[in-house]
């Protein structure tokens, strides 16, 4: 019988060497092309990220497009709602939950997301992320400034931020009945973190561990999502489960760290745009032989899917094109590699 996507990445997630290296999706891909995994988030959630135009999310802050991103959203900059994280109890208020229909809520979410459950995983997440919300809600500067003076009171917002979230996750997942439970928090930049692991585990780590218990609790593997450098982060992510890391970009010594955790821990990444491939003008083989490179370096023994793509305007004919090759490249030699 053969294997389908979903049961070849499983092979994965259980530490075993697939039949071929997987494309790590994050939505059902234009065409309606089903991939190994797809992502969902509560409607009333997601509506800030995926709405087109200018929106609000559920606290307030302001969302604005980012054309030459594929109108993926950013917070509207100089636009913060919280100046001073001792008034946080006056600005952040949780929606009232009450009423809701939750049921009906992930009935029409799935529906609209139209994801095939015998080919594609499901992976449940919540929100942006914890250190990512602070900084949304007051930028970077008093953000971090915020973490280092007044910790207490980030810890505290924090606690109430997980509240909200925990009791959506668990209101939530019994009807969406996910595959993988997704933590999401962008702790780092490219080349460093933007707070020590001594800070990340004092405010950060006990929410992302409350967070991915609505996954272990249950007994389902939990992934994370993190960019940048944030290796530095993973052994205390190992301690709250999670076997899954996403986009595991280059800047990281992924080699050492699959040494380190063998396919317990599964990389979904290892491919940037950097060097010629950042050229506008890149051709079919470089963006292709930078598929197998990718492959030929993290692939071996197993522990590892490919994760990456070109972002441009929608509707941008020259990033369509970068981004079929680049998933036809690892359709083709990726079907092979193992077999060889």
């Amino acid at each position: 019988m053969k294997l389908t996507e979903k049961e070849n990445f499983q092979m994965l997630l259980r530490g075993e060497q697939p039949e071929w290296v997987p494309r790590y999706t994050f939505f059902p891909e234009p065409g309606g092309k089903q991939g190994p995994t797809a992502f969902i988030m509560p409607s009333f959630l997601s509506e800030s990220l995926f709405s087109p135009g200018t929106v609000k999310d559920i606290w307030g802050v302001t969302y604005v497009p980012v054309p030459e991103a594929g109108n993926a959203k950013i917070p509207e900059p100089d636009n913060f709602i919280l100046r001073d994280i001792r008034n946080w109890r006056d600005v952040i208020k949780a929606p009232d939950l009450s009423g809701v229909d939750w049921e009906a809520m992930a009935k029409k979410d799935l529906e609209r997301l139209g994801v095939n459950r015998d080919e594609t995983l499901l992976i449940f997440g919540l929100h942006v992320g914890y250190f990512q919300n602070l900084m949304a809600f007051m930028g970077f500067t008093e953000g971090l400034c915020a973490m280092h003076e007044e910790p207490e009171e980030v810890m505290a917002l924090m606690e109430y931020l997980c509240d909200f979230y925990v009791e959506v996750g668990k209101n939530y997942i019994p009807h969406c009945r996910p595959d993988i439970v997704n933590v999401t928090d962008d702790t780092a930049a490219w080349k460093n973190p933007f707070i020590s692991p001594e800070m990340y585990r004092a405010l950060i780590k006990p929410y992302h561990a409350r967070q991915a218990a609505l996954g272990t609790d249950l007994g389902l593997p939990i992934e994370m999502h993190d960019c940048g450098r944030c290796e530095d982060f993973i052994d205390d992510w190992r301690d709250f489960g999670v076997v899954m890391w996403n986009p595991a970009q280059i800047s990281n010594d992924l080699l050492a760290i699959k040494e380190k955790y063998g396919n317990s821990l599964v990389i979904c990444g290892g491919w940037d745009i950097v060097g010629k491939l950042a050229d506008p003008d890149v051709d079919e083989e470089t963006v292709r032989a930078s598929v197998r490179q990718a492959i030929d370096t993290y692939a071996p023994g197993g522990g590892y899917a490919f994760c990456g793509g070109y972002l441009g305007a929608v509707g941008d004919e020259k990033t369509m094109m970068k981004n079929k090759w680049l998933a036809d490249e690892v359709d083709s030699y990726g079907k092979t590699f193992y077999k060889k």
